[in-house]
């Protein structure tokens, strides 16, 4: 099914990431106190950039390979799309106009989305009503960005993935066969919005405590567990439906564009750790081939990036071809659960 209104492609890929990091017992001490926890989680490589390099930088390397490989130049760039997971570099500040000044698009329009690793996957929605309700658009560079700031956060201590840093880019083209956008659902369960936030940095605490530090701070998961203290009942009906929302966030993108679950060829999840793509493939009913979790262990969790970045290596590769059907799925900070279906 291909939406009238919103009628666009992926014409070009471009991705920038951190250096290669080996996911070794030396390495993981710098960040925890016990690495074996980690090393369970099945990673084998994670990109760690140099101190010197910000997120636009990444963004901008990413956006020029993007529009590269589709063929244009930054002149023929109509929208500039950023999506930035972790911290930004600065606090009243629009990222996406500095990527756009980094790259040399200028008096064009701008949009910022800071929904944490979702706005990746989501900001494929938002870039559908821009070309829905502006029929002059043709091509929309979409960036995607994971830069940790290890002061306001330890990679290996958010939760149980190896926080990334690495950007990816597409340019999004009206009418463009490939990688055809068909329909991107989400939906919230506020109740536990803060478990993963940052707690130091923000209007409400600008200032953390002097024995404060990044590297020791509560794990994320620490709070799912203090939420629940008092029911464990309840935790363990939530830990039920977290992927079990997955399929239904899922079956709700497949009922708007009018395909079956079943004819989907690959589940491109959040570069999360092994046993989360094993429990994902269970409750999909699918093989765990059929899922992302032999790319997510090459990258780690490279927050709103990962989705691009293991889009454009499977379509790359061959693995993906024509006609394939993939969703693209997650669970982010909000905490929001999200797919978006693409045909290659």
């Amino acid at each position: 099914m291909t939406n009238q209104f919103a009628d666009f492609g992926i014409a070009g890929f471009g991705y920038s990431l951190g250096a290669d990091q080996k996911v070794e017992a030396e390495v993981l001490t710098e960040f925890v106190d016990d690495p074996e926890r980690v090393l369970q989680w099945g990673y084998q490589t994670f990109h760690r950039a140099p101190e010197d390099v910000t997120a636009i930088e990444l963004s901008a390397r990413a956006a020029r390979n993007a529009i590269e490989d589709a063929g244009l130049t930054v002149d023929d760039v109509d929208y500039v799309v950023l999506a930035l997971s972790d911290v930004p570099g600065y606090l009243n500040w629009d990222a996406s106009s500095a990527l756009a000044r980094e790259i040399g698009v200028r008096l064009k329009p701008n949009l910022l989305l800071m929904e944490g690793c979702v706005s990746g996957v989501t900001g494929l929605g938002n870039v559908a009503g821009l070309f829905a309700t502006d029929p002059s658009l043709q091509n929309i560079l979409f960036v995607a960005v994971n830069r940790v700031s290890e002061y306001h956060r330890n990679r290996m201590r958010v939760n149980n993935s190896i926080h990334s840093d690495g950007a990816s880019a597409v340019i999004l083209r009206r009418g463009h066969e490939f990688g055809r956008w068909l329909a991107t659902v989400q939906f919230t369960d506020p109740d536990v919005a803060d478990w993963f936030r940052t707690d130091f940095g923000g209007e409400v605490a600008p200032v953390a405590p002097a024995d404060w530090s990044s590297q020791t701070q509560a794990n994320g998961l620490e709070a799912v567990v203090d939420h629940f203290r008092t029911d464990p009942k309840g935790l363990q009906t939530f830990v039920t439906a977290l992927n079990q929302r997955l399929v239904e966030v899922t079956d709700q993108a497949c009922a708007k564009a009018g395909v079956e679950r079943s004819s989907i060829k690959k589940i491109i999840h959040l570069n999360d750790n092994q046993g989360s793509f094993e429990e994902i493939a269970e409750v999909f009913g699918v093989p765990i081939s059929s899922t992302s979790a032999e790319v997510a262990a090459q990258h780690g969790h490279m927050g709103a990036a990962d989705h691009l970045v293991t889009l454009a290596e499977y379509t790359r590769s061959g693995e993906l071809v024509s006609g394939d059907l993939v969703a693209l799925i997650g669970i982010s900070i909000g905490m929001r659960w999200y797919c978006t279906l693409v045909r290659i």
